[in-house]
């Protein structure tokens, strides 16, 4: 335990699994779930979003994808391999069989774990994930700069740490189609409840740390821009699709077509909910609920 009464700790290692080596954050002692991060993301992100299953009795185990931060690409680049690399990072920890929380660009190797290794998943939580081919929303020459080069990652990371109401508001933005209104009034609930804010703000330091993702990040846009089809009609295992109908940065019609493509998926759409709604959203808590039932009932 940590040096906090009553907080687990985190154990952050190398895993060597038979496809190679695995960053991975592991928290919590109960029923197993894995949590696969976006585009960027890695496992600090996942472990700010899966805070509420580590409450909710769940063990966490959040890998870096093949790309990111410790987790070398070493040929592993293809969906298909990063599947096959979560399970064998089950076995390697001596799971066999874990919940799944996948988000955004961690949709595709997510749900092909569950089409590839359907005995591995007992259920299915696909949260504003990418389902079929996509490519990124063209972004202005400032963003990219911002998001890009190490002088905007620090500023980034500046304004995060000693401004973080201008942080919280410039990454809602850049993640919904929000009217202004809409938008102050989001950001006025993230700023006053210490779990929206810590995943808002978790988000906004990834993105400033492009130097130790970028590998992931560029392998990940040109696999999603190659997609011809998941095979999603195979999947087998109970099935939750979230998605906001705000999003701007996947639309929504990829949870769409996820959810009338896996038989018997259960779909939530959240009202004007932007790409981070299960963490920053008026409902989030009674989504966030919905998520445990899934997972428990697996």
């Amino acid at each position: 335990m940590s040096d906090n009464a009553g907080v687990p700790e985190v154990v952050t290692e190398i895993v060597d699994t038979s496809r190679g080596r695995v960053e991975t954050a592991r928290v919590g002692t109960g029923q197993p779930v894995m949590l696969i991060h976006g585009t960027p993301g890695g496992w600090d992100s996942s472990l700010a979003m899966g805070r509420f299953l580590v409450e909710a009795g769940f063990g966490l185990i959040a890998p870096s994808r093949p790309g990111y931060l410790g987790t070398p690409l070493d040929g592993r680049g293809s969906i298909d391999d990063q599947a096959d690399v979560y399970a064998a990072l089950l076995d390697a920890l001596g799971h066999e069989r874990a919940g799944l929380l996948t988000w955004s660009g961690g949709g595709p190797s997510g749900y092909r774990l569950a089409v590839r290794h359907p005995e591995r998943v007992s259920s299915l939580v696909a949260f504003a994930a990418v389902s079929r081919v996509y490519e990124p929303p063209e972004e202005e020459l400032k963003s990219r700069l911002m998001t890009t080069t190490s002088v905007g990652n620090w500023l980034l990371r500046f304004l995060a740490a000693h401004a973080p109401k201008t942080t919280v508001s410039a990454t809602l933005k850049a993640e919904g189609d929000l009217s202004k209104g809409e938008l102050r009034s989001l950001v006025a609930e993230v700023m006053h409840d210490d779990r929206e804010l810590d995943v808002v703000l978790t988000m906004a330091n990834v993105v400033a740390d492009y130097g130790n993702r970028h590998e992931g990040i560029e392998n990940d846009f040109a696999r999603f821009a190659e997609i011809k089809s998941l095979e999603l009609e195979e999947v087998t295992v109970p099935t939750l699709i979230i998605h906001g109908t705000a999003d701007i940065d996947v639309p929504p019609d990829h949870s769409n077509f996820a959810a009338a493509t896996i038989p018997g998926a259960e779909h939530l759409a959240m009202e004007r909910g932007t790409h981070l709604c299960l963490f920053a959203h008026a409902d989030a808590h009674a989504a966030q609920t919905q998520v445990v039932e899934k997972l428990h009932a697996g």
